[in-house]
């Protein structure tokens, strides 16, 4: 590796095609407003660097980040790059993450709006997150200890797990496609409508009017709060710890809860409601 310790880049395509280069304590800034530093560049260390400037990791193969930070400025910064891994840093900018493959980020903070769109392979370990549209159209997601508060997250995403996490979110796992959730808190409005093959375990689910047009819809050993017109036209099998507030013509499967404040069946129901629901403590 070629170390390069102490230098300002603040030109566009400083580094094109670099191979092979350790940058250490450096900068991406300047009045020259540069582009593109690192484009089109494999086998890359980044190390106590502070980058400010636009699409800085394009087209790259083979790069770490340590003790990074990419500023509001430094917006769509890895786009279209392989094998990345990420530690110990703060990702700021818009679009931060987007078509990339092969990304393990921990210990790191993200903020930035629309990030990871159609990425795939992408491991999120104790990370604090903040985003809108977060991940959309991803797929093959692992998330652990993550703590993430935005809008739509995990639109259209397939094959994801997510284990320990808070979800703070709104419309979560619309279109979404084989997840498991485990030992989670998920807050959102309309959460996971139209999913396929959705599994909470040990999950905490708050908010209105969730897991809707569902199908192959599992919760086990799950607790719910302020969840109201639950189930609607879903094929589903849930065990719930304490209440649920409503049920709403529920299409097929099981509901089994420690208490339902409301069983809705509406004569304008669009499908025959085939669900068993079993209220186990009345009182």
């Amino acid at each position: 590796m070629n170390l390069i310790e102490n230098k300002n880049f603040p030109c566009e395509r400083d580094l094109y095609g670099a191979d092979g280069v350790h940058l250490k304590n450096c900068t991406f800034q300047g009045v020259e407003d540069g582009e593109s530093a690192l484009k089109e560049a494999k086998n890359v260390i980044l190390e106590d660097c502070k980058m400010d400037l636009r699409y800085p990791l394009w087209h790259d193969r083979n790069v770490e980040l340590r003790r990074v930070v990419m500023t509001e400025n430094c917006r769509a910064a890895l786009w279209y790059t392989e094998e990345v891994r990420i530690a110990d840093s703060m990702l700021g900018g818009i679009k931060a993450l987007r078509e990339c493959a092969d990304i393990s980020i921990a210990d790191t903070e993200i903020v930035s709006p629309e990030f990871g769109w159609k990425s795939r392979g992408v491991a999120l370990k104790h990370c604090k997150l903040a985003s809108e549209y977060l991940f959309l159209m991803a797929r093959d997601l692992k998330l652990d200890r993550v703590d993430f508060k935005g809008k739509y997250s995990f639109q259209y995403v397939e094959n994801v797990t997510i284990e320990n996490s808070v979800l703070d979110t709104k419309d979560a796992f619309w279109h979404a496609k084989n997840v498991t959730v485990k030992n989670s808190v998920v807050k959102g409005e309309y959460l996971g409508w139209y999913s396929e093959n959705l599994t909470f375990i040990g999950c905490k689910i708050i908010g209105t009017q969730p897991l809707c047009y569902c199908k192959n819809l599992k919760l086990v050993d799950c607790e719910t709060e302020g969840t109201d017109f639950s189930f609607e036209y879903s094929d589903v099998d849930a065990e719930i710890r304490g209440e649920i507030l409503s049920v709403k013509n529920p299409r097929s499967g099981r509901i089994v809860a420690d208490k339902i404040g409301e069983l809705i069946y509406t004569d304008d129901s669009k499908y025959e409601c085939r669900c068993i629901v079993i209220q186990t403590n009345a009182a």
